[in-house]
């Protein structure tokens, strides 16, 4: 069942997972802040990434374990390294605006309603993935047409004689999208005192190119060779024409990018090692197998740091608003030797890598497993999401364990009798290895419903009986059974549920 993205959203507004940007002053297209939940969330998922990658990496095909060290690099960097990776003269989409409703839309993102017989009915533009008011139109505007006699097609299929024809996505009348031009995405700010072409700097639009900067730095300073990684979680910026479908597609997001370094001739196989890596992880942190996929790009996709090696896979994840279709959740990217044969050249420094066991100098491949930390986010949010007629909230997040924001809920029956002294005592120990909430307001009822909105796995609740047989009750969020353990066995029920994805 696909669930409503409309009672998603407001469930994460309502808990506290997500938030507008700005919205006391009516918000900020294309930017979100997370909440008390939501940072949670995303810091736990953070958290399970870097131990993967970087803490604790996984076993090579070989059997031994990987190398992988993780930098934090700048936000802005020289505008050079911008030039040099192909972003300033090619990171662009092309766009079309509105002159009647003034809004602006990628071209590659509009679909068109055409009829498919007649050539004066109006063509009825889209964002792609969202027909529904384009189909309302059709039964008032297309002289009472139906659906069935209209074909769908992307807006570049269109040919150009029949662009008069198309009413825009947010247009009363025909003709009023331009004709597509190049947008940069990339955020330009300025540095220093006076703002001039000399001062022109930009927001980093990926985390991969820092690690690029740094792969000499990496080389000399720390006990590395090839192969292995270089790691990094940070902040991106993209001037997104449409930013749409929640946090899905917004101008600031965060990325977890590793760039794993090695000799052409093995790029391939450690290629097919990541790309099985990768979507094996995100099952492990809770996405089901049937709503992941691996989809390859087809030439027209490939960046152009891409187009000479074995190309890029996607681990796709089947969203709301993708059904039954999926939407792009990581990308393993073969980018070959682009980034430090470009960096090198336009830098001047030798960045070429000296093999001792292979008596050579070359420059290695990379194979770039990249995956959105804010799209992991809302993979998560989507997939916990889970209607419960029979249950007061009527609905109830069933993350992982080690996903949920928090992991325990500390339930005095009643605030009086001994039982508030248990449990603050029991929160307090539990609170050194686990994120847990001490509960005391309102009846026991109520605060189980809150915790299976926000995702809680585990209640503990101390009763009159507790102080008798230092026994507590817990309750279980996915099947709402109880049990009765003891009071000092509690840590050891978390430790032994609450593990890493």
């Amino acid at each position: 069942m696909t669930i409503s993205m409309d009672d998603l959203v407001a469930l994460c507004k309502r808990r506290g997972f997500i938030f507008p940007a700005s919205e006391i002053y009516q918000g900020i297209n294309g930017f979100w802040d997370y909440g008390p939940l939501g940072v949670e969330l995303k810091n736990n998922i953070r958290d399970a990434w870097w131990r993967e990658m970087v803490l604790c990496p996984p076993l090579g095909p070989d059997g031994d374990p990987l190398s992988i060290v993780g930098v934090d690099t700048s936000i802005i960097q020289n505008p050079r390294a911008w030039e040099a990776s192909g972003h300033v003269g090619g990171f662009n989409d092309p766009m079309v605006d509105c002159r009647e409703s003034k809004a602006r839309y990628r071209y590659d993102h509009l679909q068109v309603l055409r009829h498919k017989s007649d050539p004066e009915a109006p063509r009825f533009a889209f964002l792609e993935g969202e027909p529904a008011p384009a189909l309302k139109r059709i039964k008032k505007l297309a002289r009472g047409k139906s659906e069935a006699d209209f074909e769908q097609l992307p807006l570049s299929e269109l040919p150009r004689e029949e662009m008069p024809k198309v009413v825009g996505p947010d247009a009363s009348t025909p003709g009023t999208l331009t004709e597509p031009r190049q947008f940069n995405l990339m955020f330009k700010t300025y540095v220093g005192a006076i703002q001039s072409e000399d001062s022109v700097a930009y927001l980093r639009p990926e985390t991969a190119q820092g690690i690029f900067l740094n792969f000499k730095n990496v080389v000399d300073t720390s006990r590395v060779k090839v192969p292995f990684g270089i790691a990094q979680i940070g902040k991106a910026f993209r001037n997104e024409v449409t930013p749409r479908n929640y946090i899905f597609r917004s101008r600031e997001f965060e990325q977890m990018e590793m760039e794993w370094f090695c000799h052409a001739d093995e790029a391939q196989k450690w290629h097919e090692f990541w790309c099985e890596r990768r979507a094996t992880w995100w099952q492990r942190i809770g996405l089901r197998s049937d709503n992941l996929m691996m989809r390859p790009h087809g030439q027209d996709e490939l960046a152009h740091y891409a187009r000479e090696g074995q190309g890029t896979f996607d681990v796709e994840y089947r969203f709301p608003f993708t059904a039954p279709g999926f939407g792009e959740l990581e990308g393993v990217a073969h980018r070959t030797d682009f980034d430090l044969k470009a960096h090198q050249e336009h830098s001047k420094i030798k960045l070429a890598y000296f093999d001792q066991e292979r008596k050579e100098s070359y420059m290695p491949h990379v194979i770039e497993p990249a995956a959105g930390l804010s799209r992991g986010v809302l993979a998560l949010l989507c997939e916990a999401y889970t209607e419960d007629p029979s249950r007061p909230s009527k609905v109830y997040m069933n993350f992982h364990p080690a996903m949920a924001p928090i992991k325990a809920g500390i339930f005095p029956l009643v605030n009086k009798e001994g039982m508030p002294e248990i449990a603050h005592k029991l929160y307090a120990e539990l609170r050194e290895r686990h994120s847990v909430q001490l509960d005391v307001k309102q009846n026991i009822g109520k605060r189980y419903a809150r915790m299976d909105e926000i995702g809680t796995p585990y209640c503990f609740t101390i009763d009159g009986d507790t102080a008798k047989d230092q026994s507590v009750t817990v309750r279980d969020r996915d099947s709402a059974g109880q049990q009765r353990i003891a009071l000092d066995k509690v840590g050891a029920f978390l430790d032994e549920r609450i593990r890493p994805g």
